[in-house]
């Protein structure tokens, strides 16, 4: 793939509630060298996880969409913690609410070197 240890040593939240794309991003990421924290199909589970804190996180992957629930409560528990993420939609970027068009937003299917770098950028 060439993408071999891009994320060494991270550990990568997955927010995704189709268990086949979960299950293809974390090999995925795992491939690259990533830790998975995950994956997490539902917000509120996501934003417990992120708040108690118990489990390091270098950066996230969040489906907009969460079986019909945004996941903008997960990415505001992450912005409050500075973790990077990106969101991830196969929608355009109206799919995004316009208070959160600012982070970084990946098109599905992924185009796996736009992710990597998106989630090895410091932010």
């Amino acid at each position: 793939m060439g993408f071999a240890n891009v994320l060494t040593g991270q550990r990568i939240m997955v927010v995704e509630d189709d268990y086949l794309v979960a299950l293809a991003l974390s090999t995925v990421l795992e491939g690259a060298g990533a830790s998975v924290v995950g994956p997490i199909s539902g917000a509120r589970e996501a934003v417990t996880l992120v708040e108690e804190g118990n489990e390091h996180i270098d950066a996230a992957i969040l489906d907009v969409d969460l079986n019909g629930e945004p996941s903008y409560p997960v990415a505001d528990a992450l912005a409050s913690r500075h973790i990077r993420f990106v969101f991830a939609t196969g929608y355009g970027i109206d799919a995004v609410d316009a208070r959160y068009r600012h982070y970084p937003r990946c098109q599905k299917p992924f185009d796996h070197h736009a992710l990597f770098k998106a989630l090895s950028a410091s932010g």
